[in-house]
């Protein structure tokens, strides 16, 4: 599957009943890194400020650099395409299936393969 794709259409159900499609949120360019958007699920105003969830999409031969998140842990559920992610220097290769946690503080980065990669990305505490 091309993660420039949809995926399979996920529907997410809020904490007031709403359900909104994921393919009815916008892509938001990333601020740093060229060839990477993010799409937000589930914001910590949803989730009492405990967590996040995003969509996050490197296109083909594009990468989210090094990079860590002070207080944060992150944790990665590869959804579409391949690639890789070095954690402290240890390579860990991407493909559907694949998960990944990144402690709070520690330098990652994230390299998608030819086809691209889409992730699904938790934050706790939340990114936004």
């Amino acid at each position: 599957m091309d993660p420039t794709q949809e995926p399979v259409r996920h529907e997410i159900v809020g904490t007031d009943g709403q359900t909104i499609s994921t393919e009815s949120l916008p892509w938001n360019p990333h601020p740093k890194f060229a060839g990477v958007a993010l799409r937000h699920l589930v914001t910590g105003a949803g989730t009492g400020g405990r967590l996040s969830l995003h969509h996050v999409r490197v296109d083909p031969g594009c990468s989210i650099g090094d990079h860590a998140h002070a207080g944060q842990v992150e944790i990665h559920d590869v959804l579409a395409g391949t690639g890789s992610c070095t954690l402290e220097g240890a390579v860990i290769s991407y493909a559907p299936g694949s998960m990944a946690i990144m402690p709070s503080d520690k330098v990652h980065r994230v390299d998608a393969g030819d086809a691209g990669l889409l992730l699904l990305a938790t934050f706790s505490p939340p990114l936004v």
